[in-house]
């Protein structure tokens, strides 16, 4: 019985040591532009059952409640918290940020497709509207050099005041992806996700439209990050795990008493 406690208690540790990280990821990432906060979820593990409820007691009595021992606990995965980031307005008019749900396409450099919430953009040296790292928003979309008063609409569609023209001309339309079960995505780095079996397959169009979020031009989303929630949850954290070391040393104080014992 005393080894089986060390052993609860061991998988105590181990699901408090995977929670406090994932609130260590969120904290470090309170400032990254589009990130999305995860929250660690648990499940217990299997029960050793000595006594099933309703099993006979006697010949005319049965048990009520049985007698089931369990076994500890263990982290099953991360749920992305997907709600709305802060928007905050910048100066560079390629900056964009989806207000509502879908994320932004762009292509990988292995050629496939990743899909991010940051609307942080620029151009290429080809007239690309690209992210950070490179990558091309998709479709792509190209600004011819010289072009002004670069507009992007609510829709996505993209316009600019192209040299020797009075009217603004259309340069594209930006598209969104939008996903059944976006906590499914399977989390890239440097701010992309990938599409999943769980995520569903990625419905693709205009902004505004179908469930789709609106792109708002000049604001970029922040993370949805809580410091003060992330705070008190790392100190939940930070007692259950004490308490667990607490199990662990009692137990083992148990275990030394019986040894001196017998």
């Amino acid at each position: 019985m005393s080894n089986a406690a060390l052993h609860v208690a061991r998988t105590g540790l181990d699901a408090q040591n995977a929670r406090m990280r994932v609130i260590a990821n969120n904290l470090a990432n309170v400032n990254t532009t589009g990130f999305k906060r995860d929250r660690a979820e648990f499940e217990t593990l299997a029960y050793q059952t000595m006594t099933m409820p309703g099993a006979p007691a006697s010949a005319e009595n049965r048990y009520a409640v049985g007698l089931s021992l369990g076994s500890g606990v263990n982290m099953t995965g991360t749920a992305r918290v997907n709600s709305q980031g802060a928007l905050s307005t910048s100066d560079n008019p390629l900056d964009m940020a989806i207000e509502g749900e879908g994320f932004f396409q762009v292509t990988r450099p292995d050629g496939t497709t990743g899909y991010t919430r940051a609307g942080n953009f620029s151009l290429s040296a080809e007239g690309k509207i690209v992210t950070s790292d490179g990558m091309p928003l998709q479709p792509e979309i190209s600004v011819p050099q010289g072009a002004t008063a670069i507009t992007i609409g609510v829709d996505g569609t993209v316009s600019a005041q192209l040299a020797g023209e009075s009217a603004s001309t259309e340069l594209g339309k930006i598209e969104i992806a939008r996903f059944v079960n976006p906590s499914g995505l399977a989390a890239l780095g440097g701010n992309l996700y990938a599409e999943t079996g769980a995520s569903g397959t990625p419905q693709v169009g205009p902004a505004a439209a179908d469930g789709r979020g609106s792109i708002r031009q000049g604001s970029l989303e922040g993370s949805n990050v809580n410091v003060v929630q992330e705070l008190v949850d790392m100190i939940e954290t930070q007692r259950a795990y004490e308490v667990n070391s607490k199990m662990i040393s009692a137990t083992d104080e148990m275990l030394r008493n019986a040894n001196q014992q017998l």
